[in-house]
């Protein structure tokens, strides 16, 4: 039998819900190992190595960081090539392009502090609070990444809402009949948006609100929890999986490298570049708890530097 698929995630992580999402439209059976909302995660480190963002996913010995890329190996894994980033095109390409940009961004910045605060609060408590707002103060720094504010934010964030209520007068889902990548990459700033601010969207957009009752009525797809302890036992017991054939330009294959995103988040993850293909970089790790495992980046929007 082939290994689960596991998701490293947390409730409140509007792109472990892009993913979850993904699971109920291809009706996957998969592990969920609950993580800790800001580092340190002990649940995930030892295959990441530090990767600093969530969602991270897990097959066996081999370990998907980015939700582009966790998305492209569900899509080989179901045959659903509609979720894979590549299948969104024209219109709906641009809005998920927006959307996992600035208007991301805006979803949250656009909300008032104090409802922001009372929101987050209620879900963790004050102390638990102010060390997850410190922590997302400097989740930008050192990278290209520059977020909108206040005023502009809101702006922004209202402006693509504006524009996307057209588009799905005219169709149920972004992608067609059945909703594909762009639909899931559009939807989860928005319900971000109305996570942080503990209130639906603002009345008025009546297509915008019946496309994202659909995409929520997809629900999660079979979920089982597993203890972090299992998923590392899972890896250590695997071996990961055969090598793209990488680009003979490569000049740093088979080195010592380190990897991180450009735009945020840019904590970087150490090991020997293994593979390196147009579409991604792999990384071979060792560590005790898990063995020797294969970390997966894309290779769009990230950085390999010799270490």
């Amino acid at each position: 039998m082939s290994p689960p698929f596991i998701l490293h995630h947390y409730e409140q992580s509007p792109y472990a819900e892009k993913i979850r999402l993904m699971f109920g439209r291809a009706g996957m059976a998969w592990r969920s190992v609950l993580s800790p909302p800001m580092p340190p995660r002990p649940n995930v480190n030892p295959l990441a190595g530090g990767y600093r963002r969530i969602p991270v996913a897990q097959v066996g010995a081999d370990v998907f960081c980015d939700t582009s890329l966790i998305a492209t190996e569900i899509a080989q894994l179901t045959g659903l090539r509609d979720l894979a980033p590549e299948s969104a095109s024209g219109r709906s390409k641009e809005l998920a392009e927006r959307a996992e940009g600035d208007v991301f961004f805006a979803a949250i910045t656009g909300v008032s502090p104090f409802a922001l605060l009372k929101t987050l609060v209620s879900r963790v408590g004050l102390s638990e609070s102010f060390e997850f707002v410190k922590d997302r103060a400097g989740f930008v720094k050192g990278g290209t990444a520059r977020p909108p504010r206040g005023r502009a934010a809101a702006q922004l964030f209202a402006r693509f809402v504006e524009d996307l209520e057209p588009v799905l007068a005219e169709k149920a889902f972004l992608s067609g009949e059945h909703p594909g990548y762009a639909d899931f990459a559009v939807y989860h700033p928005l319900w971000l948006h109305e996570n942080s601010r503990g209130a639906p969207l603002d009345s008025g957009h009546r297509h915008v609100r019946s496309w994202m009752d659909r995409i929520a009525s997809l629900g999660h797809g079979s979920r089982e929890e597993l203890a972090p302890v299992d998923a590392f036992s899972m890896a250590r017991r695997a071996k990961p999986r055969p090598l793209p054939k990488s680009d003979s330009s490569t000049a740093m294959l088979n080195r010592q490298v380190t990897v991180a995103p450009s735009d945020y988040g840019v904590d970087p993850v150490r090991g020997t570049l293994v593979a390196a293909t147009a579409d991604r970089l792999v990384l071979a790790r060792d560590a005790p708890a898990v063995g020797r495992v294969h970390v997966h980046f894309p290779h769009r929007g990230y950085i390999a530097k010799p270490a």
